[in-house]
């Protein structure tokens, strides 16, 4: 019984924090905080709503000096509803088009001021990142990605896209990445205490004086510690493998 009921609260929850993010963004479009605000509209209730047991190591995030590139794993649908305690200030995000038809959400980021890309369209997918260089270099903003490009559905971080690091790369700006266990391996939402997610912000990863020749190793430094953090932070959570 547990579990309709949590997903029926939840989809209201999604549709008033929508609203409601929506109103502020209307109010102040395009604003850089929208995001933020935003973020704390849907993982803040949804928090108590899925039982979820929280454990936030987010200083080097929350606290960080702008501008940067956020680089996160990127697990399931609930990283709305997770992720959203770790975003900081004056951060959009870059996401799908076609985000942009999901009602009042889709509207909300767009007036959040974040970054909609048309990843089939090669010559506007450049428009986008050159805009964002633009952004990080003169707009004191810091932008963040879920550099996988997919959810990964508790299997592990997968290879990491390009764009990220390259946007980093051309802007001069460090690289944060943002780790969170594999969460869903774990999470059973009919029960009270559905699941445990640990959060952790890594140290900064410089750029300044790297060209995209520098990239694969910056890639490949970055998925490594990434990967590190996600496994001691699934053994602390008990969100482990089986098959590890």
């Amino acid at each position: 019984m547990l579990l309709p009921l949590r997903m029926l609260l939840l989809c209201v929850h999604f549709v008033l924090a929508s609203l409601l993010g929506l109103l502020v963004s209307i109010c102040r479009p395009f604003n850089p905080d929208n995001s933020r605000i935003a973020a704390r509209f849907y993982a803040v209730p949804a928090q108590y709503i899925l039982g979820l047991r929280m454990r936030l190591d987010l200083d080097g995030v929350l606290k960080h000096q702008r501008p940067a590139v956020i680089v996160a794993n990127h697990l399931s649908n609930y990283d709305l509803f997770v992720f959203g305690h770790a975003v900081p200030h004056r951060t959009v995000t870059l996401g799908k088009t076609s985000l942009k038809w999901i009602p009042f959400f889709g509207q909300l980021y767009w007036l959040a001021g974040n970054v909609l890309i048309d990843r089939g369209n090669a010559i506007q997918a450049k428009k986008a990142m050159l805009t964002t260089t633009d952004t990080l270099q003169h707009k004191d903003m810091t932008i963040w990605v879920f550099a996988e490009g997919t959810r990964g559905h508790g299997k592990g971080l997968a290879p990491l896209k390009k764009g990220a690091f390259q946007m980093a790369i051309n802007a001069g700006v460090p690289i944060i990445p943002l780790c969170a266990n594999n969460y869903v391996r774990g999470m059973s939402l009919n029960r009270w205490r559905s699941g445990t997610v640990a959060m952790r912000a890594l140290a900064p990863i410089p750029t300044a004086g790297l060209t995209l020749d520098d990239m694969p190793a910056l890639m490949a430094k970055c998925h490594a510690q990434m990967k590190a953090c996600i496994d001691e932070l699934d053994r602390e959570a008990g969100t482990t493998s089986h098959k590890a």
